[in-house]
């Protein structure tokens, strides 16, 4: 029985350092050396946000240098989704933003997708855009920008809603079916206002 015993715990304890470590291999790097977590698993929360307006000058560029700025859009329900092409999450939850663009983009939504994995992920940008036929506009965050929106929590996807007068109304960590049904049901009530 002590030897039954004995080696369970020392299963139980392999076990738990396994984990550990696909728990550190799930962290992707991005190219500049800075950590950007990949959600391994569907978050158990949405996160509402009190009314937060920032700055309406932050912003992000396109690839062709074009420049846009949250200012640019507003009496539109704007929704910035932060992404990477490496993320698996992500991959999931483009053709669900893509499908609430082309319904909605008639009652003044606009989806943005900014990617943030890294300067290797740039180079790669245009491919996964016409590999997953997105249908909104893709771009490169300000420093500032994704600072002040990721700063405490840097696994994506994150999505971010804001009403037509530029306050954050609510942010999404992590894509999953239910957050899918929530991110729509968030945009509809906003276009609604």
């Amino acid at each position: 029985m002590h030897l039954a015993l004995h080696v369970l715990r020392i299963c139980t304890a392999i076990a738990v350092t396994w984990i550990g470590l696909f728990a550190i291999a799930c962290t992707g790097q991005s190219g500049d050396d800075q950590p950007t977590p990949v959600l391994s698993s569907a978050p158990s929360t949405t996160f509402p946000m009190p009314p937060v307006k920032p700055n309406a000058d932050m912003g992000w560029v396109f690839s062709d240098g074009a420049r846009s700025r949250l200012g640019d859009h507003a009496n539109k329900v704007l929704v910035l989704d932060f992404y990477a092409t490496w993320c698996l999450p992500c991959r999931r939850s483009i053709p669900h933003l893509s499908s609430m663009q082309d319904r909605f983009v008639d009652r003044g939504l606009q989806v943005v997708g900014l990617n943030v994995g890294g300067a290797d992920d740039r180079v790669k940008v245009a491919a996964f855009a016409g590999e997953l036929k997105i249908r909104y506009p893709l771009g490169f965050p300000d420093k500032t920008l994704s600072d002040f929106f990721l700063s405490d929590n840097q696994t994506i996807p994150q999505t971010f809603v804001f009403s037509r007068d530029g306050n954050l109304i609510r942010r999404f960590v992590g894509y999953d079916p239910v957050i899918g049904i929530e991110l729509e049901k968030t945009i509809q009530a906003a276009l609604e206002d």
